[in-house]
């Protein structure tokens, strides 16, 4: 006797893509939202972050490497506080850290799913 599912099957589970499609897009406007409730200075850092990373968003990217390695991101880290050191005299690095990781996740999330979209549809 054959084990298994034995009808048609539902279309949820024909296309599981077009759901984790979905949740990422769902995930991506949820950050972009609460990205909205930063506080003045952290938005001010956010803007120059996204700034200096569209020169390091292309394809293979280290930012999208699938484990990128912790020395990589403290190298990108020490630039961008370089950086905003020559733009003002004490930039709060954990804050710049934290929102340059998140910036980093952002992209790598709607990376993702433009790459997905591209092999989809």
């Amino acid at each position: 006797m054959e084990r298994g599912w034995n009808g048609p099957l539902p279309f949820y589970m024909t296309y599981p893509e077009m759901t984790l499609r979905e949740e990422e897009e769902k995930a991506l406007r949820d950050l972009e939202y609460l990205q909205q409730m930063y506080s003045r200075e952290a938005r001010r850092y956010q803007k120059r972050i996204a700034e200096v990373l569209d020169k390091m968003d292309y394809e293979g990217s280290m930012i999208y490497d699938e484990y990128p390695d912790r020395l990589s991101l403290r190298a990108v880290c020490d630039a961008m506080m370089s950086i905003l050191k020559q733009e003002e005299e004490n930039p709060p690095e954990e804050l710049v850290q934290v929102l340059l990781y998140y910036e980093i996740y952002r992209r790598r999330l709607n990376g993702k799913s433009k790459r997905f979209r591209l092999f989809v549809g």
